[in-house]
């Protein structure tokens, strides 16, 4: 399994704005996170209805993170544009594998939790200052501002 492309560039954008505070203009975050300008703009006008980046209009307008980095997880970013975290098809509601004798489902809900939660305990702070972690082993980064 990969992840989607956009939801990499949602991932870039936001560690972007993480290592970066203030406001941004998509054209300037487009072009250092080598993300395509209409798939940055999809992104970012998704993230604003999601309550993770604020949008400014005007000439000193742009985007930048709605609330502090450490109250972002990869996982609500990765959910902003994917939508809910699940590994298979027949965990959704309106999908019918026959839930009561299919023998997969409970594992793909073990396995699908076991995720959300994993990448819901990385948080972007953490992420872009590696913070070590004694659960998620990180190693001092090189954070360039």
């Amino acid at each position: 399994m990969v992840m989607t492309l956009e939801a990499d560039y949602a991932v870039r954008i936001v560690e972007y704005l993480t290592r970066n505070p203030g406001r941004w203009d998509a054209k300037t975050i487009s072009e250092k996170m080598q993300v395509p300008m209409r798939f940055c703009l999809k992104i970012l006008r998704g993230m604003v209805q999601q309550g993770l980046v604020c949008s400014f209009k005007g000439a000193k307008g742009g985007y930048s993170l709605a609330r502090p980095a450490g109250e972002i997880s990869l996982l609500q970013v990765i959910e902003s544009v994917e939508g809910p975290y699940m590994l298979s098809r027949c965990q959704k509601e309106e999908y019918s594998c026959g839930r009561e004798h299919c023998r997969l489902h409970s594992i793909y809900e073990k396995v699908s939790e076991t995720v959300r939660r994993e990448l819901g305990s990385y948080t972007f702070d953490m992420i872009c200052e590696g913070q070590e972690g004694a659960d998620h082993g990180f190693t001092a980064v090189d954070s360039q501002k």
